[in-house]
């Protein structure tokens, strides 16, 4: 019987490691830090748990240039990951470069995602020259977070519980201009030097007004450009924004209270709902999509998406793209992890559940800034901490500023624009 045992014992150690050593490892590289990170880390371990035949092996990169540069040369000699983040910004350029493997639709459905279960936007952009390349996570679009307190102070907040009449550039402008006669700062906004919250308002502004940056590798703005920074460089001028003023201040001056509005991506939400559960936060705050200052009510956005890079000489093996695609799906039935970050929800089930409705204040701006985000344009040059955003961050804070007129801002951003242009393309 003793032997019997033992037998069974061994037997039994062995079926396990054979069954361990059978799982299948997939690799998974992203950029995401802090909050973002950690709620990564749960979607991960979600998966992980709730079968056995997959592990989602990740590793977190320092975010930006070292990040993109990290995963395309290593997918240039076939040492890339199995899947990684992409901000769909930069989509275009790495189809164009062949560094992305396409996702055939049978691939998608084969485990239960289709092109209508995303918001069209944000599939689209996903979508170059008649391929899939990614599946979308989320849009994190600039919106406007607003002071309740400080605007009942200015006489602009509505009955509704909403700030009064939001609906041109001119309402807009009166409004800075009421607050900032109480002593309050109007909008608490990025304008240090290199700052990019430049550059995504006035994105998003052109896209307003009907216009766009580039087109077909040519600068197509004409007029809106000069006429769209002179506008917002007139803020600076007229006090309804700091001057040289660096994200984190940014954040504080509308934190602590101090701001009417700020001017910022969705990410900053998990600031406010912390702040106000922990007691840091004593003012009534909401959060609305970027107004209709103009014709329409594009707001800047750029997505967080799952790519599998073309590995040269290694493609993704068939197991492991089954792995692979499962994970995909995992990760957005579950987006209301991710969602809990102030990011909306690239999945139109999750943004359109109860749950995601119950959740203040991110369903408030949701629905209509995933309708109408604009990305950056189309290139190898666009996209998040691109060269593209980077030349217009020389000289976009500075016309804010009253350093550079708007004529020799626009001026030097497009010398360097247009070199990028013609330029071969880099990681």
């Amino acid at each position: 019987m003793k032997r019997t045992l033992i037998g069974l014992t061994l037997l039994t150690a062995s079926a396990l490691a054979t069954s361990a050593s059978a799982q299948t490892t997939i690799t998974f590289w992203d950029l995401l830090g802090g909050g973002d990170g950690a709620r990564m880390q749960q979607i991960v371990d979600g998966f992980n748990k709730s079968q056995t035949a997959f592990k989602v092996q990740r590793t977190t990169l320092a975010w930006g240039v070292p990040y993109y540069t990290k995963v395309r040369t290593s997918s240039a000699v076939g040492q890339g990951p199995d899947v990684a983040i992409l901000h769909l910004s930069r989509l275009s350029g790495w189809a164009d470069a062949k560094i992305l493997r396409p996702i055939a639709p049978a691939e998608l459905s084969g485990v239960g995602m289709k092109s209508s279960g995303f918001f069209p936007k944000l599939w689209s952009a996903s979508n170059y020259k008649g391929q899939n390349y990614a599946i979308p996570l989320d849009t994190h679009p600039m919106v406007l977070y607003y002071n309740k307190d400080v605007l009942a102070k200015a006489g602009l907040m509505g009955a509704n519980g909403m700030p009064k009449s939001l609906n041109s550039l001119a309402s807009f402008e009166a409004a800075m201009a009421a607050v900032k006669k109480t002593g309050a700062l109007p909008v608490s906004f990025e304008t240090g030097p290199n700052a990019y919250m430049p550059w995504r308002l006035w994105l998003a502004l052109i896209g307003q007004q009907g216009g766009s940056i580039i087109e077909n590798n040519k600068l197509t703005y004409g007029k809106l450009g000069a006429s769209t920074l002179t506008t917002i460089s007139n803020w600076g001028k007229n006090g309804y924004v700091g001057k040289n003023v660096d994200y984190p201040t940014s954040v504080a001056q509308f934190v602590n209270g101090k701001a009417a509005f700020m001017l910022n991506g969705a990410w900053e939400v998990p600031t406010l709902v912390d702040g106000a559960k922990s007691g840091k936060i004593k003012f009534g705050y909401g959060v609305m999509p970027l107004p209709k200052l103009y014709a329409t009510q594009n707001t800047w956005g750029d997505s967080h998406a799952f790519v599998i890079p073309n590995n040269v000489g290694k493609p993704i093996a068939g197991d492991k793209l089954k792995g692979a695609m499962q994970f995909l799906a995992y990760a957005n039935k579950n987006a209301m992890i991710w969602a809990s970050g102030g990011l909306v929800p690239a999945n139109l089930s999750v943004a359109n559940s109860a749950a995601y409705k119950s959740m203040k204040p991110n369903s408030d701006y949701a629905a209509v800034a995933a309708q109408n985000v604009t990305y950056d344009p189309l290139g190898w040059y666009s996209g998040a901490a691109g060269p593209l955003e980077a030349a217009s961050a020389k000289y976009f804070p500075a016309a804010m500023n009253g350093q550079l007129p708007v004529d020799r801002a626009m001026g030097l951003f497009e010398t360097e624009a247009k070199k990028l242009l013609t330029a071969t393309p880099k990681p």
